[in-house]
């Protein structure tokens, strides 16, 4: 297109005459080119210097800006390391020209601007850290490097930091390089020669590109982002700045690597130590210390350099002020720290893209976003417009009136009108900002008179989470509106103990005290678990990094179901990394989402019903995500599978879908060899030892304790033979036993098995296999007079249980599941759910069937609720009157008298209808 077309504003002329003098100097320019160079020329000595000089060069590259930043590039090929030097230069020189006038004639929008002066950073960097390395390498200095080692730059690599790092150089900008290098690629031997070597081809790469001299400079280079830059030489391996990091590395630095980039030498080593740097960088819980890490950092700059005061224009600094570039950068960045350990799509380079992404994601504000994008690219163009007056690293706005105008021509406005818009920009960012930044300046919230004599805040100082400076600091700022809002509960004084609980079981307080800071929604929440199940809130002080779930935007949606969540998990496992880390990682992808059912129960938007299928899915879930892991790392060992693979069967309330929140997984493994004696690995086994050590690794993944505690207690007892038998069982022997061996009671437990993963076809043939057995015809009174056998053996062993236990006793959720199973025998129906099983009773009067499933939905509906409260028998003076209010609420009682009593009548009445069914244990001998 051509370029006088193209244009879209244009500069005036601060000195007319020097503006017109520009002009001859161009006798082709003509219409909106000569226009736009008498304006440039007029407003900035620097850039009429260059075109003064560059005239000749730019009649042709104002033809096709883009084709002449190509030919620019395509003339720095193949330079002597002598040459490199002077022929950067003069490629800057006129990179500058070309692209300042793009950026005033508006013929490139910023994102090109600030993208074409870091592809030729990039470039730059690339040719000098050439030609100071080629002749050490040329002269055999660099040990076991060759000429074909110059390309990877003999395992150095230079990451760009900073702006450079995110495409976005600013006009004057100078360049943050840290330059490491692969230690893996030289003999330990010759460790220091090479570093020796490296650092000085280092100092060479910088020199180049940083002198001056006659044709004036390439980029000023600061190599001073490094580890420890007072004591590390100015190029580091690998290894010693990965551990720096690991040990010692700041928030500061966590939110420079944001912007890293592998841009010069090595990149693919490049890429690889910033890939071990992912959990430096992005924490695996959300991070909302960060936010006052960032505000400190902000305050310590705005001290040091005397950007405290309020916002006057003359002399104000547009990237470090008030208002600034910097402001938007932060806001930007800590987002971006606090959630990207948890969101890999938030960790993006740019500022503006950063910003889409947050808003995308739902952690800023769409409108803020759009209008800090917007304000940032505005503070671009007034940076770069200071500094193409004088081509200075400077970003201070003018501070003589003089100035000013000849800044506001540069930029085409009148400096009236330019000084209320960049004070209206500069307000509303700091507005925008300073509120995420410093939350303490919230007013303080009195603390309630009910409180005044209690003993319990007076102690909390003693507590492990506030033995830190920084963690008083944010808790003192917390603690009134804490207390405040647990003095609005039901009992606050019993609310204050439970909380009490919860903060004497936090280990560490920082973090999470910033997540309630940030999010004081959260606060309410904690209220509510803490008022509702003591034993919840105990959970919550081990396991506190689940309020993390909570602010991931989704948090209250409906239930996404188990092949949404299998997807979810697996996505997280391909990311996790080594086995140990996969492992880690689904244990917290456990508690995120097991707290998630217990908030959704807890404050009403789930059902019991629904809870207790979400539980089963959760788990069900997890064992079929974990499954294909478990078997390749066994594999890799001992080889694939033999045979056609192995399916884990969900048994009891997995199989049911009908899971609580401390329910373990009853599960049996099935393994079909198909013939094959053994594996072929390093380390064959024979099918049956394959198998049998496989399924013990599954229990171990599900079950070993690590620094995320257990996934879920398993309970292979429902296995063939029981304890006694292998923990595997092959298909062909499951076949016999459940035909040939089987008792009734292990019939009745196949009408709620569920295949929950495994191979597809092995999974068809065992659930084919189990309808088989369920649908055999049966003589009812023989399954009758089992189930009489087994429900006498439960009663002896268990007892009747207490007067609110739901399960265990005559007519409870035990009795009646037991119940039910025998239902859906009898009736050759392979009926999982309870409900539905009694239902097809038609043999028995439709008022039994209906008071069976009262009694069932109501001990269901209790289970799930004294399971979530409590890890022990339901005591309501325990309870508390939060815990009583909400099993309430899940059964429909009126009050906790009014629910003994609904227990006993449903119960009575269910073991009535049962006893009238099952033949007497005496009868059944």
């Amino acid at each position: 297109m051509d370029f006088a077309r193209r244009i879209t504003r244009l500069p005036r002329a601060f000195d007319p005459d020097q503006g017109a003098e520009t002009r001859t100097a161009c006798p082709w320019a003509t219409g909106p080119v000569a226009d736009l160079l008498e304006g440039t020329g007029g407003s900035s000595p620097y850039l009429r210097g260059l075109i003064l000089r560059e005239a000749d060069w730019l009649e042709t590259a104002l033809d096709d800006p883009e084709d002449a930043v190509a030919q620019l590039r395509a003339g720095l090929a193949d330079l002597a390391p002598a040459e490199t030097g002077s022929a950067l230069r003069l490629a800057k020189r006129r990179m500058a020209l070309l692209i300042a006038l793009c950026d005033l004639g508006g013929v490139w929008e910023l994102e090109q601007v600030t993208g074409e002066l870091t592809d030729f950073a990039d470039h730059a960097v690339t040719l000098a850290l050439r030609a100071a390395l080629a002749p050490e390498i040329a002269r055999g200095k660099l040990p076991g490097m060759t000429e074909d080692d110059i390309a990877t730059a003999g395992g150095m690599v230079a990451l760009a930091m900073g702006k450079m790092g995110a495409g976005e150089l600013n006009y004057s900008s100078d360049i943050d390089l840290i330059c490491l290098f692969d230690e893996t690629r030289y003999d330990p031997d010759d460790y220091h020669e090479a570093r020796a070597v490296l650092v000085r081809a280092t100092r060479k790469m910088a020199a180049t590109l940083n002198d001056l001299t006659g044709d004036g400079y390439v980029f000023r280079t600061d190599l001073r982002l490094r580890p420890d830059p007072s004591v590390t030489p100015v190029c580091i391996a690998m290894e010693a700045a990965e551990r720096y990091y690991e040990s010692v590395g700041r928030t500061w630095e966590r939110a420079a690597y944001i912007k890293a980039r592998a841009a010069a030498g090595d990149i693919a080593a490049g890429e690889r130590f910033l890939a071990t740097l992912t959990p430096f960088v992005w924490r695996k819980h959300l991070d909302f210390a960060a936010i006052q890490d960032a505000h400190d950092m902000r305050l310590r700059i705005r001290e040091h350099k005397g950007f405290h005061r309020e916002i006057l224009l003359p002399g104000h600094n547009m990237k470090l002020g008030r208002g600034g570039i910097r402001e938007i950068e932060f806001f930007t960045q800590t987002r971006q720290l606090i959630a990207g350990g948890r969101d890999p799509e938030l960790r993006v380079r740019g500022t503006v893209e950063g910003l889409r992404m947050l808003a995308q994601k739902g952690w800023v504000p769409g409108e803020v976003a759009e209008v800090l994008a917007d304000h940032y690219r505005a503070h671009r163009e007034v940076e770069h417009r200071v500094q193409m007056i004088g081509d200075a690293q400077t970003h201070d706005l003018p501070k003589s009136p003089e100035d000013f105008a000849r800044l506001a021509s540069l930029m085409g406005r009148s400096a009236d009108e330019l000084k209320v818009e960049l004070l209206e920009r500069l307000t509303e960012v700091h507005e925008l900002t300073e509120g995420f930044f410093a939350p303490g300046a919230r007013e303080a919230v009195r603390i309630p008179e009910i409180f005044a004599d209690s003993p319990l805040p007076g102690r909390w100082l003693n507590y492990a989470c506030l033995r830190s400076q920084r963690a008083v600091t944010i808790f003192e700022r917390l603690r009134p509106e804490i207390l405040r809002r647990l003095s609005e509960t039901s009992q606050p004084v019993e609310a204050l103990t439970a909380f009490d609980s919860f903060l004497a079981g936090l280990p560490a307080g920082v973090q999470l005290f910033a997540l309630f800071e940030a999010n004081p929604q959260l606060v309410d929440l904690l209220v509510d678990i803490v008022g509702t199940s003591p034993d919840l809130a105990r959970y919550l002080s081990r396991n506190a990094s689940v309020f993390d779930a909570v602010i991931a935007g989704d948090f209250f949606s409906p239930w996404p179901g188990s092949d949404a969540l299998r997807a979810d998990l697996v996505r997280q496992l391909e990311e996790a990394g080594d086995y140990e880390r996969k492992l880690d990682a689904a244990r917290r992808w456990a508690k995120d989402w097991h707290f998630r059912v217990g908030v959704h129960l807890l404050r009403g938007l789930m059902g019991p019903d629904e809870a207790g299928k979400a539980y089963a899915d959760l788990a069900g879930a997890a064992l079929s995500a974990l499954w294909p892991v478990v078997q390749e790392v066994f594999a890799e060992k001992h080889g694939a599978p033999p045979g056609r693979g192995a399916v884990v069967v969900g048994m009891g309330s997995l199989g049911a879908r009908r899971q609580h929140a401390r329910s373990d997984l009853d599960v049996i493994v099935i393994y079909d060899a198909d013939g094959v004696e053994s594996s072929e690995g390093r380390r064959p086994l024979p099918s049956r030892a394959y198998y049998a050590r496989l399924t013990q690794a599954l229990i171990t993944a599900m079950t070993a304790p690590m620094a995320e505690g257990k996934l879920y207690e398993v309970d292979m007892r429902l296995r063939p033979s029981g304890n006694q038998g292998p923990v595997a069982t092959s298909w062909t022997a499951f076949q016999d036993y459940q035909r040939e061996q089987a008792w009734v009671w292990e019939h009745l437990a196949m009408t709620r098995a569920r295949v929950i993963a495994g191979p597809a076809d092995l999974a068809a043939d065992v659930e084919g296999f189990r309808r088989e057995i369920i649908g055999q015809p049966r003589d009812p009174a023989e399954v009758k007079t089992a189930v009489a056998e087994m429900r006498a053996r439960i009663a002896a062993a268990k007892g009747n249980g207490g007067l609110l236990d739901a399960k265990i006793g005559r007519g409870r959720l035990q009795d009646v599941e037991l119940f039910s199973q025998m239902c859906a025998l009898i009736a050759a129906k392979p009926l999982r759910e309870a409900p539905r099983a009694l239902r097809q009773a038609d043999w028995l009067p439709e008022a039994a069937r209906a008071a069976l499933i009262e009694a069932y939905e109501l001990f269901w509906a209790l289970q799930i609720g004294a399971r979530l409260v409590s890890d022990e028998g339901l005591d309501p003076e325990r309870l508390g009157s939060g815990g009583c209010a909400f099993l309430l609420r899940l059964t429909g009682a009126a009050d906790m008298a009014a629910l003994r009593g609904t227990i006993e009548t449903q119960a009575a009445r269910a073991a009535d209808i049962i006893d009238g069914v099952l033949p007497k244990p005496e009868d059944a001998e």
